[in-house]
């Protein structure tokens, strides 16, 4: 056998210690001759069937065999960071054969390889060991280069002092010391990008303890922590405030840094602003803080938004300029800004502490309160008044927004040509959209009747791609999806024959899909099929003229007259799709020229036109609640009942017209954003069945609750479905989802669409049975009262409190002060004078939690 023999069989054998006692063996001729085979075997290994499980199985074996038969240290290093290798995270284990066989090399090309291995690192998510780290960071030990500059050298360093654990000794820490990377890497810690993936506890403690022994310069280490905190602004890291208190630094050497401290209480995040602020105050607390210091300091935490942060500061103002006076018009201009926070509890701590200082102002600084005072809630500026003068009202603030439909945008244009159809095909990909899907399906069904032989010719060459997407690979399962039978449809009407032999073949898997998605490939199911039969149509029905999905009634007569010219009857699926996506409004002119047709599926369209569409199914929703098997733990969920109207409706019709909640849950479905375009004249339909998608993807990013957008676009009554979709999207965790429920309110309300009454009692059980947040849901409506919906959300905050205030005696729930500021915002301009039952009682309370401030204020809007 030849050296490659030998060593290929252990490496298949996934043997790396026998690859290495083999490789370590061989002369420099065998050594030559096996690193030629080594990317050739790999290749291979990659083109056969079982690759992935093989060269998973290889690849220790494949990298000892690369490090000691490859020539160069580039060489050595492309082939240990090949992408191919990433599948296997074994890189300690790797480490130690690696690195000693390694060591036989000469320094100088060792040196070199530290180099080439060094520039490569790229640090992965926290926690997890950064790829072929260990041997990088031991070559540079072992040569004594200056490694060239890499974060992730510096993050892997940084996260190796966490094995250094909370209890090591002083020799511990002093082992830390000798390592050559410590003067290296100690420096560009503190710059480094990734930080936050490397410094917890263990490396903070580690990082302290060295402080303390003196191992560690204190200056410069709180100089660097303080430093980088400073130059990451809002996106500094908590971790460094808690390295910070860990070094628990003097007054004196908090004076010292007086001026970097302010600098951090603007923008930085709120637990290190709290940080600086504390330091702050224990200097001041020592007479040590100057006038312009704590000016600048309360000036920059009066426009901060955390009340925990801007509830103290008043506090704090009231106590310095009790101790120094002349810091009261610093004091008095920080509580004036105060006064502009659209925080009920912010603005009345800060009235307090201006009533509190009223004998240290000065003329200029009662101006100055007057002044900032009119933007004050009436009550608060009655009591500023009585104490520092009248206080001029305001102009009335500018009326809200005015709403504006706004009209989707048209469908594009069809497919002009079979070499458009072909590039069209080409670049089609998994995530296809509905415009697209609807585009090249029409397009495949126009030029494949038109011009039979100019399709199959352009799509010749793809013939074996599109098999591959349409079925998967020979003897592989697939699963089916709308994009997989438009492949299909591609595939039949380039080859018919052939296509229907790989269908006869092809090994599919998966659960059925959604009713709607079943809806959606069966069209594209049926234009295969057709194609595979040999047989074409001049056009498909239900293509949309608008971007709603709607077919104009007018233009659907057209395309049944082309039918019937053509001796054609329409595809069963298609045609019930275009009788969905009929208008609601009638059109007598169509309906005449309908029933000219002669076939019965020409005229059956003639009596929905003329009464503007398919009749309205009755939806509601509930909740369900179902025990586990082990009868220990209840779960819920949202379920919708769609009751279909009496008519008699075709098959796939009536499939998407009824839904049963004591039913099986339906099948989940990634294509949500299809659904407004099948149902467009029906959206009340359409968001009884996403309510259920919406609840399996509270947490997720890909994007389902956006199909909440086109739906408010739709036509057709909005009701319980419709509220409790819309409930449910606000309750996304991600804000980017909880946005489209935003966009489709507000779309809603400027069409005067919105069921108020519905999503109020929505927003009441759906929180009170713990499914949404009422953080989240609050946010929504806030973002929609200030675009302009103010009357609409006013009318869901109205609907929705009975059921959550609290009764006497009981606590409020978490963020219904949130909703009652939404509520009084709304109510304003809305002119709102409706009674909201057991308001009243809460706004007699006793107390100044921010639940009573709220209901008081949403009291006194609705009565005064």
């Amino acid at each position: 056998m030849t050296p490659w023999q030998d060593v290929a069989a252990r490496i298949v054998a996934g043997d790396a210690a026998g690859t290495l006692r083999l490789v370590t063996g061989l002369d420099a001729a065998g050594r030559r001759a096996v690193a030629a085979e080594l990317p050739r075997h790999l290749a291979e290994l990659k083109r056969t069937r079982d690759g992935w499980w093989e060269w998973h199985k290889q690849i220790p074996a494949l990298r000892v065999a690369g490090a000691v038969c490859l020539p160069g240290p580039t060489a050595v290093a492309n082939w240990l960071y090949r992408r191919d290798f990433s599948w296997r995270d074994d890189h300690v284990a790797d480490a130690g054969r690696i690195l000693g066989v390694l060591r036989r090399r000469p320094e100088p090309w060792r040196a070199e390889l530290a180099r080439r291995m060094v520039e490569r690192l790229r640090a992965p998510q926290v926690g997890a060991e950064i790829p072929h780290w260990r041997i990088a960071a031991s070559l540079v030990r072992e040569t004594g280069i200056e490694p060239p500059a890499n974060d992730a050298l510096v993050i892997g360093w940084l996260r190796s002092l966490g094995a250094t654990g909370h209890g090591a000794g002083r020799d511990d820490l002093e082992r830390v010391t000798g390592d050559p990377l410590f003067g290296l890497l100690l420096p560009r810690v503190f710059e480094a990008d990734g930080l936050g993936t490397a410094l917890f506890g263990a490396q903070i403690d580690v990082i302290g303890r060295m402080v303390d022994e003196g191992l560690l310069d204190r200056a410069e280490i709180l100089d660097r922590v303080i430093g980088r905190l400073l130059a990451d602004g809002s996106s500094a890291l908590p971790a460094l405030a808690e390295l910070h208190d860990r070094l628990a630094p003097t007054p004196d050497e908090v004076a010292e840094r007086a001026t970097d401290y302010v600098r951090l209480l603007p923008a930085a995040p709120p637990v290190v602003a709290e940080t600086a602020l504390a330091r702050l105050r224990l200097l001041d607390a020592e007479g040590r803080l100057e006038v312009d210091m704590f000016a600048e300091a309360a000036e920059a935490l009066a426009f901060r938004a955390e009340r925990k942060i801007v509830l103290p500061l008043a506090g704090w103002i009231v106590d310095a300029v009790r101790r120094v006076p002349d810091r009261a018009a610093a004091g008095l201009a920080a509580l004036c800004a105060v006064f502009g926070q659209d925080a009920l509890p912010l603005q009345e701590r800060a009235v307090r502490a201006a009533l509190t200082l009223a004998s240290y102002a000065g003329e200029r600084e009662r101006a100055a309160v007057r002044e900032a005072a009119a933007d004050l809630p009436v009550e608060l500026r009655e009591k500023i008044a009585a104490e520092y003068g009248e206080v001029a009202v305001k102009e009335a603030a500018p009326p809200p927004p005015a709403l504006v439909a706004v009209t989707p945008p048209a469908p594009p244009a069809p497919i002009a040509s079979p070499a458009e159809l072909v590039r069209e095909i080409g670049d089609l990909s998994w995530s296809v959209d509905a415009a697209r899907f609807e585009r090249l399906l029409a397009g495949l069904v126009e030029w494949t009747h038109r011009d039979p032989v100019a399709v199959r010719e352009a799509l010749d060459p793809s013939r074996e791609r599109l098999a591959v997407r349409a079925f998967g690979s020979p003897g592989m399962y697939y699963r089916e999806s709308a994009y997989t039978l438009l492949c299909r449809a591609a595939l039949a009407a380039a080859a018919p024959e052939e296509c229907r032999g790989r269908a006869g073949r092809a090994r599919r898997y998966g659960d059925s899909p959604h009713p709607i998605d079943g809806f959606l490939m069966r069209r594209a199911r049926e234009v295969a099929e057709m194609f595979e039969a040999g047989g074409t149509r001049p056009v498909l029905l239900a293509t949309p003229t608008s971007g709603t999905g709607h077919v104009a009634p007018r233009t659907l007569v057209a395309r049944l007259e082309s039918l019937e010219a053509a001796g054609a009857e329409p595809l069963p699926a298609d045609f019930a799709q275009a009788l969905l996506r009929l208008p609601r409004a009638a059109d007598p002119a169509a309906a005449v020229r309908a029933r000219r047709l002669s076939s019965p599926s020409g005229r059956e369209p003639a009596v929905w036109i003329e009464r503007g569409g398919l009749p309205d199914p009755v939806v509601s929703c509930e909740i369900k609640r179902h025990r586990e098997r082990s009868g220990e733990l209840w779960y819920g969920e949202v379920r919708a009942r769609i009751v279909p109207p009496g008519a008699d409706l075709p098959p796939p019709v009536g499939e998407l017209f009824t839904r049963d909640p004591a039913g099986r849950r339906a099948p989940l479905s990634e294509a949500v954003g299809w659904w407004p375009a099948v149902l467009p004249s029906h959206r009340e339909v359409a968001a009884a069945h996403m309510i259920e998608v919406f609840q399996a993807y509270m947490e997720s990013t890909d994007g389902q609750v956006e199909a909440l957008s086109p739906l408010a676009h739709g036509d057709g009554p909005t009701g319980a479905g419709t509220a409790y979709a819309l409930v449910v999207g606000m309750g996304h965790t991600r804000p980017v989802q909880r946005a489209a429920a935003t966009d489709a309110l507000i779309a809603l309300a400027a069409r005067g669409d919105v069921p108020a009454a519905e999503i109020g009692r929505a927003v009441d059980e759906l929180v009170r049975a713990g499914f949404v947040k009422l953080n989240r849901v609050t946010s929504v409506l806030d973002d929609a009262a200030r675009a302009g919906a103010h009357a609409e959300v006013w009318e869901i905050v109205a609907a929705a409190l009975p059921g959550l205030l609290p009764e006497a005696g009981e606590k409020p729930r978490a963020n219904l002060a949130d909703l009652l500021a939404v509520g009084a915002r709304a109510a304003e301009p809305a002119g709102a004078r409706t009674a909201v039952p057991g308001l009243a009682a809460v706004a007699e309370r006793e107390g100044t939690s921010r639940f009573v401030l709220e209901a008081r204020r949403l009291h006194r809007r609705l009565t005064s």
